[in-house]
């Protein structure tokens, strides 16, 4: 399945830079030619798949960029050309020129790394939000935690080696810490309580990089659960 996503996503970018054109480059009088837009910049985009109990057929701009993508998968990354994006969701199989499942202009700057999340909002209704990954340097033996709350649930603690380091987190927000590299066990937790809502999951945090953990799922369908991105800074 990761090879039909690795495919589908090859030819929509394909698609998206055959529509688009190459990236412009102005020439100067002397012949040289000038730095492009950073508008015309490509950006690593991935995706997040956070509704449960539906697979689903990912759209952007008219094209179709995944199908059959199933609860919790994570696809990409995809090297895009910066600017705005139509990003419509539906179930498998159903007719793109209907009403979407969600829909949502998403903007990705060029030279940035994104993670667009298709997942629940807290009250339980689909949604799409856009993250931008934060790639800049952690010292040496350090590893970077982004924690990303797209639960239908109250806002949440995040326990890393039984150790609370995010407290009061709440949906769609994110938030970050630096952790010595290695495995972490990361629970999520009722905020205010000692309530384990998911995990414990052993989490590989190397050094030099942005371990992203998704909190996705619903705690009233007992469905939440964790996903793992990991970023190179």
């Amino acid at each position: 399945m990761r090879n039909l996503f690795a495919v589908v996503l090859a030819a929509m970018a394909l698609a998206v830079v055959a529509a688009v054109g190459p990236p412009a480059v102005a020439a100067s009088s002397d012949g040289s030619r000038a730095p492009q837009d950073s508008s015309r910049q490509t950006a690593t985009v991935s995706v997040l798949h956070g509704v449960p109990g539906v697979t689903v057929d990912v759209y952007a701009n008219g094209k179709k960029i995944l199908s059959n993508f199933t609860p919790g998968s994570l696809s990409g990354p995809l090297q895009l050309p910066g600017g705005d994006y139509d990003v419509k969701v539906f179930k498998a199989g159903a007719n793109p020129s209907g009403t979407p499942l969600i829909s949502k202009s998403v903007t990705v700057s060029g030279g940035s790394n994104d993670t667009i999340t298709a997942h629940l909002s807290q009250s339980g209704s689909p949604m799409i939000t856009a993250f931008v990954n934060d790639t800049s340097a952690v010292p040496s033996g350090q590893a970077r935690l982004t924690v990303r709350h797209i639960a239908a649930a109250p806002a949440v603690d995040i326990r890393a080696n039984g150790k609370t380091v995010i407290s009061d987190l709440s949906n769609p927000d994110q938030a970050k810490t630096q952790l010595p590299a290695g495995t972490v066990s990361a629970e999520v937790l009722q905020a205010g309580t000692g309530n384990v809502v998911a995990g414990p999951a052993n989490v590989s945090a190397a050094a030099g990089s942005n371990t992203i953990v998704y909190a996705w799922g619903s705690v009233q369908q007992k469905n939440l659960a964790l996903a793992v991105q990991t970023v190179k800074t």
